[in-house]
């Protein structure tokens, strides 16, 4: 591993205190970057933070985070610059499911899912690129990082909020890399398929309460027979070094792509 790859890359990571974001910390900062862990749970972050401090290359802090409210995605830029002195990279990974069929969807099923996978990004992508605006162009562009998943092109008639939210999530990568290009940043995101994960952990056994599946670990049996082309469910480690690519200088030329790492599911 390269450990200078990602060095002088100062990073935003929503929902970073387990899972895929926590996961993502880790190797950015394996690579040497300085990362701020933004989480609701806070002791989860800072659990995670203390790993990254322990090993001593890219430097972490923890805050605490309801990426729903425009204060505390403000409140955890303004962290991150005033830690290591500005910002180059959001990484917008917070998100949730909650499983329903269609004609079983409530405004609070709604609500929960759009405000976490959708609105949060929005509200996130913005507060950073304001203080990115703030900081003046570079020789290299500032880059935003979204969270999206297969069911950001593909209809599952089981999470059908989620998909909604996550094609909102492709939208905001399309719509944020044309609005943001005049101030030389660049926006893209990563689309994994099942990834073992708490989220996913829930989700099996959500899957089973509302009758889609009979028994729990049978949704992961399922995709991987019908779905994937590489025959097993991914694990966090499979998608890190997407992430950290679209970090680094050699994304420099990309903007507005959402990049699949599904075990060919969405195949395009």
């Amino acid at each position: 591993m390269d450990t200078e790859r990602l060095k002088g890359k100062n990073v935003l990571i929503t929902g970073a205190g387990r899972g895929m974001g926590a996961a993502n910390a880790e190797h950015f900062a394996a690579q040497g970057a300085n990362v701020c862990l933004g989480d609701i749970d806070e002791g989860a972050a800072q659990e995670t933070a203390e790993r990254i401090n322990a090993k001593g290359n890219g430097r972490a802090i923890a805050v605490r985070m309801d990426v729903t409210e425009r204060e505390d995605n403000r409140a955890a830029v303004e962290a991150t610059v005033s830690e290591f002195g500005m910002i180059n990279v959001g990484v917008f990974n917070a998100g949730l499911n909650k499983p329903r069929f269609f004609m079983d969807i409530d405004e609070d099923n709604w609500d929960l899912i759009m405000n976490v996978n959708t609105k949060a990004m929005w509200l996130g992508m913005q507060e950073t690129a304001r203080q990115m605006i703030a900081q003046g162009k570079q020789d290299y562009p500032y880059k935003l990082i979204n969270v999206g998943s297969i069911a950001s092109r593909k209809p599952l008639v089981d999470v059908t909020v989620y998909c909604t939210s996550k094609y909102g999530c492709l939208a905001l990568t399309h719509c944020g890399a044309v609005a943001l290009s005049e101030h030389n940043i660049t926006v893209n995101g990563y689309a994994p398929g099942v990834v073992v994960t708490p989220l996913w952990e829930q989700l099996d056994k959500d899957l089973v309460d509302i009758g889609f599946k009979q028994k729990e670990g049978q949704a992961y049996e399922d995709i991987v027979r019908d779905a994937l082309q590489i025959k097993r469910v991914s694990y966090p480690d499979d998608v890190i070094g997407t992430a950290a690519f679209l970090c680094s200088s050699d994304s420099d030329y990309m903007t507005g792509q959402m990049i699949h790492i599904d075990g060919g599911w969405c195949i395009q």
